[in-house]
């Protein structure tokens, strides 16, 4: 029997979509030849439609019951088929098998139109590596590639499994994996990413990750599991399909028997099929799926959009998720004979051979505010932890935090004017020039500029949004009063952030949770809703959230909650006009008005229309 039924498997499996399409061509035609009578055929042509379309439900079925006894809705479906067969409604059982392959079909074509926006993403693995053997330099395919390998990738190239440079330096363009629109520089030390693209420069590097365990065959894996079976509402027909074929035979035999007419009973069966239970929830979901995708999110699983639907509250980390992550410079100021331009330019040529992230950052924005390069500097040296000294146009420049300047005194009034930057939660450069203390440049974490939009729209749609943040009081304060936020919790660490979800869940809330993915990790697994920000490159951001934001834009936010909404407005709604087109077929087959034929023709129609609204989410924009 095993062998048997793995030979049905792999027949149902052969020729994939195309074969389907065939089929289902020629089922139809051969629907239309029977019911006008086109060819003198020594058969009836609805047993085209029959053989091809309704032979693999009744394998379906067949194979369901034999291996788990396993009853489903295609059982029912295939005793219709037979019922009719065997009562001499050829075509009504042709009629039947169509339209339910026609159903099964579109939703394919609509699954498949959903993953498209995704599968595009998956499509950038790299196909070979450059291995640097005792041999020499060695291509062979990624998935040869083992941990400890070194490989040398070239300019323009994708990286081929993740690593960290061991020599050599560029710039990686990261787009693929967290939405940065700049590249990231990396040198010696630093870690790369599979699927990520060398800028310029030749860099070795030792593989850390390979095969299944790089960037870029997790964010594959977070494409499989996008599967909307999974979602607790999508098994709704196969849950009561033992029922379904206990009601439906008995009603059907009753019917039989009261007014001894076997074709009552056999529309009885027609009509009760509960195809648009099987075909239009999973649909209504993967289209729904789809539509997030479009907007930049990667949804693992059904039931997390329709657990978004219930959220009462959405909880936001600060940095990197309301913010961007990385320091700018917000403020310039003086108190000597030194303008705030002319500081800006000395430090900024002071600090251009600077590694550290905030010297950077002085360099990028002077460099985008005045389109100018700093000017040359000499005798450049970094003191760590504190800052960088050099000579710019023959004047020393001191640039860095106090600890640079234990030497000099720092006065009443410059400690008032920093101190409510540093109350905000801002770092402060103090500059000094010729060993006299000239002014300091401010840089804080930009709140976006999308997310006071973003937040008015979350209430607009009845959800509070909290701040939770490991900030001090004032600084978080300042963010919520730009933001609108009104409920706001500082000084949060990790665990304490898991602790309020779980407050918030036990008044009765259902809570989304967003941050980057890592230290919030504890915090996204015990929310309802865990969303990561730029997350896909990361462990722990895969296996804690249920959503990951791939290009960081937070503004498309708003659309995922109305679009989860929407999903089980259009789920109650198809399943509502299923249900009450079956029972009225069924009212109208017991009284004998409606015949097999017409019936299944009424009732497989109405499944063709809930899977095409359910297809139309995938177009669907929040008003």
């Amino acid at each position: 029997m095993g062998k048997i039924v793995e030979k049905m498997e792999r027949i149902l499996e052969w020729g994939g979509t195309p074969k389907d399409i065939t089929c289902l061509a020629l089922g139809g035609i051969s629907l239309v030849i029977s019911i006008f009578d086109l060819l003198p055929l020594p058969f009836d042509a609805a047993w085209i439609a029959i053989i091809l379309c309704g032979l693999p439900i009744i394998m379906e079925a067949v194979i369901g019951l034999v291996t788990a006894f396993d009853i489903k809705a295609d059982v029912l479906v295939s005793l219709a088929l037979i019922a009719a067969v065997l009562t001499g409604e050829d075509f009504a059982a042709g009629e039947v098998a169509f339209i339910m392959q026609l159903g099964a079909l579109l939703e394919d074509l609509t699954v498949s139109r959903a993953r498209a926006g995704i599968e595009k993403l998956v499509h950038l693995t790299p196909q070979t590596a450059r291995i640097l053997t005792a041999e020499g330099e060695q291509i062979v395919p990624s998935e040869q590639v083992r941990i400890g390998d070194h490989i040398r990738v070239l300019p323009g190239e994708a990286i081929p499994v993740d690593g960290v440079i061991v020599s050599g330096q560029t710039s990686i363009n990261q787009a693929v994996m967290t939405g940065e629109s700049l590249p990231v520089d990396k040198t010696a030390g630093d870690e790369v990413s599979s699927g990520t693209v060398n800028q310029f420069g030749v860099f070795e590097m030792k593989a850390t990750k390979v095969g299944e365990d790089s960037s870029i065959q997790r964010m594959i894996r977070l494409v499989q599991s996008a599967d909307a079976g999974k979602a607790k509402i999508v098994g709704l027909a196969d849950r009561w399909a033992t029922w379904i074929v206990v009601v439906a035979l008995s009603s059907a035999a009753l019917t039989w028997l009261f007014t001894g007419e076997i074709i009552r009973a056999v529309t009885i069966l027609v009509v009760f099929c509960p195809c648009a239970l099987v075909l239009a929830t999973p649909t209504a979901i993967m289209a729904a799926i789809g539509n997030a995708t479009k907007h930049g999110f990667l949804v693992r699983e059904g039931d997390a959009l329709e657990r978004l639907a219930k959220v009462s509250k959405i909880t936001f980390d600060k940095t990197g998720t309301l913010t961007y992550g990385k320091p700018e410079v917000t403020a310039v100021d003086t108190i000597s004979g030194f303008t705030p331009d002319e500081i800006y330019a000395y430090v900024a040529a002071a600090e251009q051979f600077s590694e550290h992230p905030l010297g950077k950052a002085v360099v990028s924005c002077y460099r985008q505010k005045t389109g100018l390069l700093p000017e040359k500097a000499e005798h450049f040296s970094m003191i760590p932890s504190a800052g960088v000294k050099a000579v710019v146009n023959g004047r020393q420049v001191r640039a860095g935090n106090l600890k640079l300047f234990a030497d000099l005194t720092i006065s009443r009034p410059l400690a008032t004017a920093v101190g409510k930057y540093l109350l905000s939660g801002c770092t402060v450069i103090y500059v000094a020039i010729e060993d006299i203390l000239v002014g300091y440049i401010v840089l804080s974490d930009t709140v976006r500029q999308e997310s006071p939009e973003m937040i008015r729209r979350i209430h607009a749609l009845g959800v509070q949004p909290v701040l939770l943040t490991g900030d001090h009081q004032n600084a978080a304060d300042v963010i919520g009063k730009q933001l609108g936020i009104r409920e706001i919790h500082a000084n949060c660490l990790p665990a304490d952030k898991l602790n309020q979800i779980g407050e918030f869940q036990k008044l009765g809330n259902d809570v989304c949770m967003i941050g980057d993915g890592i230290n919030d990790a504890p915090a996204l697994k015990k929310a309802n809703v865990g969303i990561a920000m730029g997350g896909v490159g990361s462990d722990i951001a895969v296996d804690a959230a249920d959503i990951a934001l791939v290009d960081d834009e937070i503004k498309e936010l708003p659309h995922l909650l109305a679009l989860s909404k929407k999903m089980m407005k259009t789920i109650k709604l198809n399943l509502a006009f299923s249900m009450g087109l079956n029972f009225l077929a069924i009212a109208l087959a017991i009284t004998g008005l409606l015949g097999p034929v017409i019936g299944a023709l009424v009732h497989n129609a109405g499944s063709v229309v809930v899977i095409i609204n359910s297809a139309m989410l995938l177009r669907w924009k929040q008003p």
